[in-house]
């Protein structure tokens, strides 16, 4: 199988609610990620708390750069990371939309 030139790799940020609980991931298949997330088979953690709304995401080519910016963000304070989510996404909408749907 050739190497591919570019993959993506996707770091993110899930909750319950506005200002619930946050969780952080990284990933290289969103899609396949948050299908796992909404029918609870994600980690015990999001699906202990119901963890489904994407909030927040950003993309890398490669993933030692997305696994970098997962522990940095996981480090931050909860204020910082409600920052960086309002900042992008004021309303706390759900920004996940399948790849096959529009």
């Amino acid at each position: 199988m050739p190497k591919r030139a570019y993959h993506n790799y996707w770091v993110y940020i899930l909750t319950n609610k506005p200002n619930g609980v946050l969780y952080i991931g990284v990933t290289g298949g969103i899609d396949d990620r948050m299908e796992r997330h909404i029918l609870g088979e994600g980690d015990s953690f999001s699906a202990k708390y119901k963890l489904k709304r994407l909030v927040y995401f950003e993309e890398f080519q490669f993933i030692d750069d997305a696994i970098k910016r997962e522990k940095q963000l996981k480090n931050w304070h909860r204020e910082w990371k409600i920052n960086l989510i309002e900042k992008e996404n004021p309303n706390w909408d759900d920004l996940w939309k399948p790849l096959n749907h529009e």
